[in-house]
């Protein structure tokens, strides 16, 4: 428990620094390296205090001893160069062992105002190395300033988020314990604690043997890309009883030299953004993507041990995106190592982020002989959900904890869990989660919902509004121009009516016909080449019709009467309790306006419809105004002048290729096993798309036969005939068909294929007006590589590609609230029909 005097002396040491060390991270470090340089004098005190000698200020570095920098009576300006020199030369001084060199290197004093140092070391001089586990609380409440101020927060998770997770992996003395994105070893320091409190007895002592204990630390490893994380965690680790922590400065997604080491238990929270230039990762993962998200997950995954679990802390991305790469990793883990997933609060990691996360629960034996994969959803962490995260009494986390704690052990057991179900938490068979193949691990789109008998009255629709037909047509009353114009289904989708969309829709019709669409009718389609479609779309008119229109025969109208608004009316028809009522008025092809008018719906007073209504235009401003950040944003280079131009024929720096197609008759050139891509497999978007793998493969064979050829991974791919200008990079070796160009880059010391991609994006234009031929035009391999595009330096394209990166993350960000938006107001729906509360993420 952290006493106040060294919370004191913690907060004032950062108040002194604060004005000329601003940044908290700086803070940390200066503070942890005169801890540890006031701790080393400490030990060689205690050593001449038992008879021994000196061991770390000995010799030529007797000058820098601690008492004598602080007390040694040394003018201000004498103090602070022999105290720069010291921390400077600490990694020289052959008694240090590796672990404090570790410490110092690259240690250097960022100011240079004697007072400031003067008023800092004496506070750091009432520190005393006496009690490990009370300085472990210290730096771990040092460490905190990391989690509440500026960008430095992305280093630190929740204390209590930590514990949770570990007290549900629950690792034990002999397992090994990795995390591979450690920062400041918050989750190793949890899990040493669990294990030496899981080893305790009655009155708290250890019954973990000498040995036992040394084998223990020496199991605990961590990775980290940052120097300045490495060294706090040295730090962490010291302070906690680790005579020689296992933390390596190590890429654990470009490197390999590690890839061989496994552990029985995994915990981490790995970065949710991709760094500044993107990631080069080694071809090693399971699972090719540059997402440092997706890599960082498909490396835990495979370095657990046969028995080994994992938790994960990971965006919502991982949850439910559709990229192929997604898709490819929740596969994986749904087939071979997911047990569960817990959603957690959506401002858990205020306040430097407010991204939704969840947590992934590994266990590879489970998954192998479990047929279930188990949702939990915590609510309330204990803390409120503002920026300030303030503690609150609703906690769900101790009963989550419990009951998910049971079901694992229950799983593990081999016992009956068929029907299993608790109050946070229920289970989903894994052949539903592949229903569809995205592999979607979103709860709540298995959350089974049981509707209740709604509070308010059923009522019937012919009640409360009008239900009727539009008008029948023959083909030939349909003319050029007219005085009414005619909907007709193509015109109009769930959210509005197209006035401009259709051609020859006008007739001449006697004007002031009850029938002519207004603003808040709900449109439904009533008759269909195939009773699936019937019903299949319902819109709403939200404007004012810019003509005189009607809807034609095969859409049935739905209009308000005054007991009740039309929004709410069309989003109650629009809700799948009422769909599946419809669904059964269906006659052959055809639904009914009689028919239609005996569905009932619950009908609340009109204080509370006008509530409701207002809760759910909230949710759909906040969804028109992300869905015009997706459908307006384009990928945009901005181009300097000064950039040279080069021609995609330059064959010193690109390689152009086409492709071709073996012979479709002959069997032997076909699902060989070389992936063949064609336009399916590069879907029409604004990004660039990323190719891991294609649709149709073909053989040996059938490459040596034809004139496909392999492309390297890598390259980027163009599509040149019929459909011009779809842009992809293959991340594999693939071949293509002839309705492709691939470029190769050759020197890549001067480009890089994501710019490339990017840079030939507004040549579309261009390719298509160059393009040639009769039904299907196609741009030439010649005129091709006539292309330019402007070639900035190698920093700058890397620049534009992490920029454009950001981007896209915000893209992708305004896509998932218009998901969780419509969500909320389905659950507004919802809770009129009576189905149970949720916010539906």
């Amino acid at each position: 428990m952290l006493d106040v005097d060294t919370r004191r002396r913690i907060d004032t040491a950062r108040d002194i620094l604060v004005g000329k060390v601003p940044d908290p991270k700086s803070q940390v470090e200066q503070i942890t390296i005169a801890l540890i340089y006031k701790f080393m004098d400490d030990m060689d005190a205690e050593n001449e205090e038992w008879g021994g000698e000196r061991e770390f200020f000995a010799g030529e570095f007797e000058q820098y001893r601690w008492a004598n920098l602080v007390r040694g009576g040394l003018g201000g300006h004498e103090m602070l160069n022999r105290y720069a020199e010291a921390i400077t030369r600490m990694p020289e001084n052959p008694r240090v062992p590796p672990l404090f060199r570790s410490i110092f290197n690259n240690a250097f004093l960022p100011y240079r105002d004697p007072e400031t140092l003067r008023l800092f070391l004496r506070e750091i001089d009432g520190f005393e190395y006496s009690d490990s586990e009370a300085l472990g609380d210290a730096f771990e409440y040092l460490l905190s300033v990391l989690g509440s101020q500026g960008d430095a927060g992305q280093f630190r998770t929740p204390r209590h988020i930590i514990d949770f997770i570990v007290a549900i992996l629950d690792p034990r003395k002999d397992e090994s314990v990795l995390d591979p994105a450690c920062g400041t070893a918050g989750f190793l320091i949890s899990a040493w604690k669990h294990i030496l409190n899981a080893n305790a007895d009655g009155e708290g002592g250890s019954t973990l043997t000498p040995d036992e204990r040394d084998r223990l630390a020496r199991n605990f490893t961590g990775y980290d890309i940052s120097p300045d994380m490495v060294r706090l965690s040295l730090v962490n680790m010291y302070l906690h009883g680790f005579a020689d922590p296992r933390i390596y400065e190590y890429d654990t997604l470009t490197s390999e030299e590690r890839w061989g080491v496994h552990a029985d238990v995994v915990l981490a929270n790995p970065p949710f953004m991709n760094p500044k230039g993107g990631i080069r990762p080694h071809k090693r993962f399971s699972v090719q993507s540059t997402r440092s998200e997706v890599l960082f997950v498909d490396y835990m995954a495979e370095h657990l041990t046969p028995n080994g679990r994992a938790g994960i802390i990971v965006p919502e991305g991982i949850i439910f995106q559709t990229q192929r790469a997604h898709t490819q990793l929740r596969k994986m883990l749904v087939e071979k190592h997911l047990a569960a997933v817990v959603s957690l609060p959506a401002g858990v990691f205020n306040p430097y982020s407010g991204v939704k996360t969840s947590i992934l629960i590994l266990d590879s034996a489970l998954a192998r002989r479990s047929k279930h994969v188990a949702f939990f959803k915590v609510e309330n962490d204990g803390y409120d959900l503002g920026a300030q995260r303030r503690p609150i009494e609703a906690d769900d986390l101790p009963t989550v904890q419990a009951e998910l704690t049971d079901y694992l052990r229950r799983a593990r057991a081999g016992e009956d869990i068929d029907g299993y179900a608790a109050q946070f938490g229920f289970l989903v068979e894994k052949p539903r989660i592949a229903e569809g193949g995205d592999y979607n691990l979103s709860a709540e789109r298995y959350r089974e919902r049981e509707t209740q008998p709604s509070k308010w009255p059923m009522v019937p629709l012919g009640e409360v509004c009008s239900v009727f037909n539009g008008i029948a047509n023959r083909k030939s009353d349909y003319q050029n121009s007219g005085i009414v114009k005619v909907i007709k289904v193509r015109d109009f989708s769930e959210e509005s009516v197209d006035f401009n969309n259709n051609t020859n829709g006008w007739i001449n019709i006697e004007p002031n016909t009850d029938k002519y669409l207004q603003v808040g009718d709900t449109l439904i389609i009533n008759a269909a080449h195939n009773a699936t479609h019937v019903a299949s779309k319902i819109g709403y008119l939200d404007i004012k019709p810019p003509y005189q229109s009607l809807p034609s025969g095969e859409i049935t109208i739905l209009r308000a009467g005054h007991e009740v608004l039309p929004l709410l009316l069309n989003r109650l028809v629009k809700s799948n309790v009422f769909r599946a009522k419809l669904r059964e008025t269906v006659v052959g092809i055809h639904i009914y306006p009689k028919d239609i008018a005996k569905l009932e719906i619950p009908l609340p007073p009109l204080d509370v419809q006008r509530e409701i209504v207002t809760e759910i235009e909230g949710y759909q401003r906040v969804i028109d105004g992300a869905r015009a950040v997706v459908e307006a944003y384009r990928p945009h280079v901005a181009v300097d002048p000064s950039w040279p131009l080069v021609r995609l024929g330059d064959t010193s720096l690109f390689d152009v290729q086409s492709g071709g197609t073996p012979r479709s008759d002959v069997k032997e050139y076909w699902d060989g096993g070389i992936p063949w891509i064609t336009l399916v497999d590069l879907p029409a978007e604004d990004f660039i798309s990323e190719i891991y793998g294609t649709q149709r493969m073909i053989s040996k064979l059938g490459l040596q036969k034809s004139s496909a050829r392999m492309v390297r991974e890598n390259s980027v791919v163009v599509s040149s005939r019929a459909t011009i200008g779809r842009i992809g990079i293959t991340r594999i070796p693939l071949a293509t068909n002839q309705g492709f160009r691939s470029i190769t880059i050759q020197d890549s010391a001067r480009a890089l294929p994501e710019y490339v991609a990017l840079a030939l994006k507004p040549l579309v234009p261009q390719m298509i007006a160059w393009a040639t031929g009769g039904t299907f035009k196609e741009i030439s391999k010649a005129k091709f590589c006539e292309l330019e595009i402007p070639l900035p330096p190698l920093d700058v394209q890397q620049s534009i590609i992490a920029e454009l990166e950001v981007e896209r993350s915000l893209v992708e960000a305004n896509r998932e609230l218009i998901t969780r938006m419509e969500s909320r107001i389905a659950s507004a729906v919802g809770r009129v029909w009576g189905e149970p509360f949720s916010d539906g993420v």
